[in-house]
């Protein structure tokens, strides 16, 4: 009974807000037609998402960067006034199909136009929906820092080149493994939450997940064929910690694949294979760290020697210096130094075949074959 008088109480609620929207004229920052789209995405029934209106959301934002506003504005109204999870899952699903329109117009979004980061039902008891709070939390931080990373990467494009270097890739690394990162906190951690809607969403993360994991591979790939043996220690330190992150979070990706597939999420069950990045490879990047350490030691010992003779030589001008391989020895006997000058490998190799390094390991990447639900494709 309870259950009847809640969907009956949202859908007057949809109704309502239909209604109020009809009498709306179009100006640069309203458009009842696109009003009355988002209210119908992001209804309060809680069987699925209503992916037609989902669909005409998405061509009005591609059509024209003139319905942005429009969309901004549909999209702050609806959610900063629900205290609904049914609504605020579908919107967050809304938004993230609008940021897979990869529209060059969406640069001007950079944060999400609502806050739900400390979103709390207000229809149910909190021992019934901590759960869906979580989930909700979670996915509203990835999003809001995905679309602020996509807005970015659209700025940045015209800037970016073939010779961008070794750091600035690293550092795109480090931005897609803290997407990821953040992909993983969302999950249903509640018993109550194996419905349609949280499958529906959850299929969405998941790809979203093959997306940005099958970049961080590529990334690495490429990065190690730029990493050479004359590399900045900066550069080969920063290269080590980016391949223990991403060997790290592959561990984490085969957990929550199997956490995915017990829950019931259809896209977790054709996953790819998870495997860690060789021993060897990550020791020839530790053996370029300590090359470069070696190298730069013995520069500055035979610097410090140079230095010591001039000033030897400057200051005690009435001594002659006597130069043998280890040892500077001067004729008062007064003064002498030992130099024990290591000598560093000048040929030491470091060459990796990106093949045997995705980590990644599957004839055909998931990220590309698999169709995304009608919610985030066309």
């Amino acid at each position: 009974m309870m259950k009847l008088w809640k969907r009956a109480s949202g859908a007057l609620k949809d109704r309502k807000s239909l209604f109020s929207i009809s009498f709306s004229r179009k100006t640069s920052f309203r458009n009842p037609d696109l009003d009355s789209a988002v209210i119908h995405a992001t209804s309060h029934g809680d069987l699925s998402v209503d992916y037609h209106n989902a669909h005409r959301v998405y061509k009005w934002v591609r059509s024209s960067p003139a319905n942005l506003k429009p969309l901004v504005h549909a999209l702050s109204s609806r959610v900063n006034r629900t205290r609904s999870w049914i609504v605020a899952v579908k919107a967050l699903m809304l938004v993230h199909g609008v940021l897979c329109c990869k529209v060059t117009s969406l640069q001007e979004i950079r944060r999400l136009p609502f806050d739900l980061s400390d979103f709390s039902d207000g229809h149910s008891r909190p021992s019934k929906t901590w759960g869906f709070n979580a989930f909700i939390r979670a996915y509203f931080s990835f999003l809001d820092q995905y679309a602020f990373f996509f807005s970015e990467q659209i700025r940045g494009r015209g800037k970016k080149t073939q010779n961008d270097s070794v750091e600035q890739e690293l550092e795109r690394i480090q931005k897609l493994q803290s997407l990821l990162h953040m992909l993983l906190q969302i999950r249903p951690m509640a018993e109550n939450m194996k419905k349609t809607l949280i499958l529906e969403a959850m299929d969405c993360v998941v790809l979203e997940i093959f997306d940005v994991y099958g970049r961080i591979c590529s990334a690495i790939a490429k990065l190690l064929i730029k990493i050479q043996p004359g590399a900045e220690k900066a550069e080969a330190v920063m290269a080590l910690k980016v391949i223990k992150k991403a060997t790290s979070q592959g561990e984490d990706l085969a957990l929550y694949f199997e956490f995915c597939k017990e829950f019931g999420v259809s896209n977790a069950h054709d996953i790819p294979k998870f495997v860690r990045i060789p021993e060897e490879d990550i020791e020839a990047i530790e053996k370029a760290i300590n090359g470069v350490e070696e190298k730069e030691e013995t520069k500055y010992e035979q610097e410090e020697v140079e230095e010591e003779k001039s000033i030897i030589l400057v200051e005690r001008p009435e001594f002659k210096t006597i130069i043998t391989d280890k040892w500077e020895v001067f004729e008062d006997d007064l003064c002498f130094t030992c130099k024990d000058i290591k000598e560093t490998d000048q040929h030491r190799e470091y060459n990796v075949d990106p093949s045997l390094l995705p980590l990644i390991v599957i004839d055909e990447p998931v990220y590309f074959t698999h169709s995304l639900p009608d919610l985030i494709t066309f």
